[in-house]
């Protein structure tokens, strides 16, 4: 594998000193200020003829290079100063020099395409999140982003720690790549919430997407069914992968990650025009990752490849296909679970006395969770006011391999004389499951204006396809192990020859089946301009879901769970622009629903017919762009009702007592979200979120009434990061950054039946120190930095990554 990681260094070293050998080519750098006299950092700059984009680093310095002789014309904007348009003469094998000072104006220049912003982490506008081209502060809804520059400086290995950056997010579980639901849990506005988009649509993992491809992650909160539908996201929000894009010139960036425990990462990003006219681009990411782990046992090891190009056919069409095959294994995440049926002796996972570098498991009793997802988008120009946008996603998660996991159940043990938290249950099975998600979307999208009034609307229709095939073995009781005897010879008899074995001698109990499901919606949403500061938005969306029978291959039989629903789903906001583009007040309702399948009741008076769950959000709160782009920020109060939950009664006719289902539970979650970047001086960056979340069942079976459900998390979160890198003088490129989170006190069981185990709260604290001059740019990272033990948990216990250091080391060209 060494020889093979070094032959593709040494061709792409090739390939790059190869094009820089280029002759009779020449270059323009420049330097840009205000009118102030500041350094205009992170503006954008770009040449006319070619989009040829780049941004401006922290002293206000760019650079192209290869450029044919010729005359180009540079634009650059910035918000609040007067757009410019350079023109600049290129000889051969010369650099031409020019300086740039902005200057204070109202006015537009019309050939200016990009703005600049001086603040390179508070880019928030998206087209994913309404679906149309609208600013952040014309969107009344909430929704944070984490970009690549941010991942960035925090030397990011992996998604998990990516989401650490977004206000009121915290993980729920690990990934566990068991088939359905593999990829990692998350919570968002008191509610479970998996990443299953990307750029937008359907984009499925049974594991852990890898960061090598990632642009920025958007979390967008609250339940948007009115837009994204039901299948895929929660009524808390849903996570958006937004992923990199080719641009219009040759580049990239290859690095090398090294770190504790075994971390070995190496990623590469290669982007390259294929013709002249550069109206065909390739950029391709790539990464391998291998990593090991605190415990005694324990690991993963990914390669993923990442293809993506772009072609323009003419001023109208344009095609982008992404492509992202991923191949990973990896050992199960050591989480404890708890008993769901008594009452906890133990209530911390201090009173567990578990020591946690145990793993209760061993290193080949792994699962595989290989993953494909296509991506294909055509935008057609139908006239200056109309788009034409069709994407289609095919998306494929399989599970190959062992799932373990351990509980406390108290059973098959003679020394058991009560129920206890010292003596766990191994189970384990064999899995073999692949679910394909097929997703096309029609959209049409407009910018036009009735009367005076202008309006941004978007028209479409998604169909959504969902298929599965397991061909798993029942999970088997493989032993009970003490948990806190390190001495308990059955510990260390857990491997896959002994997993086989046992495995060979079940009878019964496979589980070979096939399940479709079909979701087709229509969907529409206008963005209206009632003055130039008074907008309001309103959107409705039917959705039809059918499930089909799923098919037993075991014994050839349907099951008669072939049902179908259609929910209406409708959508409305207000934004009042206080300060034009710079101070907006807004207010939402938003609806989300989900599809529950009839149920069989024990008495026929009782309809086994359900409706559709319905979560209803209000929300209301600023939004702030101000000083130049130097302060954004978002702070808002919701309050989400959900309904037509199901519970149990029990009922009494003819003198017996049958258990039956009935739909009018509800749950409340209600709570407040800041989210902050600024950029107070030159260098100075600041990300800082919090999040407070009150979440309770009002009606509910009465084993949870009035309690926190388990899936919310802690009721207060915070995350923060703070770096300052050197723009000038002898320590220009030389930056710092420390940071960290804090969650309160998270009770991860909580009903009449166990008691509440609670969670402790915790604050972790994590510093990095970077260096980057001309095309290399080399980091430190300390994460964890006292060593703190804090946990998360659903229903288990889980320990966090402890101290650990991290280093890497980039060459851009």
């Amino acid at each position: 594998m060494v020889k093979k990681l070094s032959a593709l260094v040494v061709m792409l070293f090739s390939i790059i000193a190869g094009v820089s050998a280029q002759s009779g080519t020449g270059g323009i750098k420049g330097n840009i200020v205000t009118n102030e006299g500041e350094a205009a950092a992170f503006v954008s700059v770009r040449i006319e003829q070619h989009s040829r984009g780049t941004v401006t680093d922290g002293k206000g310095d760019f650079a192209f290079r290869r450029l044919e002789p010729g005359k180009y014309v540079l634009q650059v904007s910035l918000l609040g100063y007067e757009p410019m348009a350079e023109t600049v003469t290129v000889t051969a094998n010369q650099t031409a020099t020019v300086h740039l000072k902005l200057q204070v104006s109202k006015t537009q220049l019309s050939e200016v395409t990009v703005v600049g912003g001086q603040n390179k982490l508070a880019n928030k506008e998206s087209d994913y999140i309404a679906r149309l081209p609208i600013k952040n502060l014309e969107n009344p809804q909430v929704y944070n982003v984490v970009g690549k520059e941010l991942m960035k400086e925090q030397v990011i290995s992996n998604f998990d720690d990516a989401l650490r950056n977004a206000p009121g997010v915290t993980r729920l579980w690990s990934s566990t790549g068991r088939g359905g639901d593999g990829a990692g849990y998350f919570t968002m506005r008191g509610f479970a919430v998996q990443p299953t988009m990307v750029n937008g649509i359907a984009g499925i993992s049974n594991g852990s997407p890898d960061p090598a491809d990632i642009e920025r992650i958007e979390t967008i909160k609250g339940p948007s069914g009115t837009l994204f539908g039901s299948s895929l996201i929660s009524f808390g929000g849903l996570i958006n992968i937004v992923t990199k894009k080719p641009y219009d010139i040759f580049g990239g960036e290859i690095s090398y990650t090294g770190g504790t425990y075994g971390l070995n990462r190496v990623t590469a990003d290669i982007n390259t025009p294929l013709n002249k006219d550069k109206s065909a681009i390739l950029r391709t990411n790539a990464a391998y990752h291998s990593e090991g782990s605190y415990q005694d046992a324990g690991f993963k090891r990914s390669w993923f490849l990442a293809p993506s190009l772009s072609y323009r056919v003419n001023d109208r069409l344009s095609f982008l296909v992404n492509t992202e095959f991923y191949s990973g294994e990896s050992t199960n995440p050591t989480m404890i679970f708890l008993n769901r049926r008594r009452q906890l002796i133990a209530r911390t996972p201090d009173q567990l006395g578990i020591d946690f570098t145990r793993s209760f498991t061993s290193n080949d009793i792994t699962m595989k969770t290989p993953s494909v997802n296509l991506f294909g988008q055509a935008n057609y120009k139908l006239s200056d006011k109309w788009t034409s946008q069709t994407t289609v996603s095919r998306s494929t998660r399989r599970s190959n391999g062992y799932y373990s996991y351990v509980m406390f159940l108290d059973q098959g043990d003679a020394s058991v004389q009560k129920p206890n938290d010292t003596l766990l249950s191994r189970y384990v099975t064999h899995q073999n499951s692949t679910t394909t998600a097929t997703d096309v979307q029609q959209n049409f999208i407009g910018d036009f204006k009735i009367g005076s009034l202008r309006n941004r609307l978007v028209a479409g229709l998604d169909f959504l396809s969902q298929y599965t095939e397991n061909d798993n073995s029942p999970y088997i009781l493989f032993d009970l192990v003490n948990a806190v005897n390190p001495k308990d010879p059955r510990y260390s008899q857990l491997s896959k020859a002994a997993v086989d074995a046992r495995l060979a001698q079940v009878k019964d109990g496979q589980v070979r089946n096939a399940t479709t499901n079909y979701t087709y919606s229509a969907y529409v949403s206008d963005v209206l301009n009632i003055t130039d500061q008074l907008i309001a938005m309103a959107s409705l969306r039917v959705d039809h879901f059918v499930t089909k029978p799923t098919k037993n291959y075991v014994t050839g039989e349907k099951s008669n769970d072939d049902f179908s629903q259609t929910s209406v789903s409708p959508k409305f906001g207000l934004i009042y622009q206080v300060v034009k583009d710079k101070v907006s007040l807004f207010a939402n309702y938003m609806n989300g629903f989900k599809n529950s399948a009839p149920v069989t009741q024990s008495l026929s008076e009782y309809s086994g017919v359900l409706k559709p769950q319905q979560a209803n959000q209000f929300e209301g709160g600023v939004k702030l762009n101000v000083l130049n782009n130097k302060l954004s920020m978002s702070a808002s109060y919701y309050n989400i009702l959900v309904t037509n939950m199901t519970r149990s009664i029990d009922v009494e006719k003819g003198g017996n007592r049958y258990n039956v289902t009935i739909q009018d539970g509800s749950q409340r979650s209600k709570g407040v979200e800041v989210d902050l970047i600024a950029n107070p001086l030159p260098g100075l960056n600041i990300v800082a979120g919090y999040g407070y979340n009150d979440s309770k069942m009002v009606k509910s079976d009465s084993s949870v009434l009035d309690r926190r459900p388990t899936s919310a998390g802690p009721e207060h979160v915070a995350n923060w990061w703070v770096s300052y890198t050197a723009t000038s003088g002898k320590l220009h490129g030389l930056g710092l950054g420390f940071g960290g989170n804090y969650g309160s006190e998270n009770m991860i069981t909580n009903s009449k039946a166990t008691g509440v185990f609670t969670l402790p709260s915790y604050v972790v604290l994590n510093a990095g120190v970077f260096y980057q001059v001309n095309a290399y740019r080399i980091a430190l990272k300390l994460d964890n930095i006292t060593d703190k033990a804090y946990y998360s948990g659903w229903t288990t216990v889980e320990r966090m990554m402890p101290r650990r250091f991290s280093a890497s080391v980039a060459f851009k060209f």
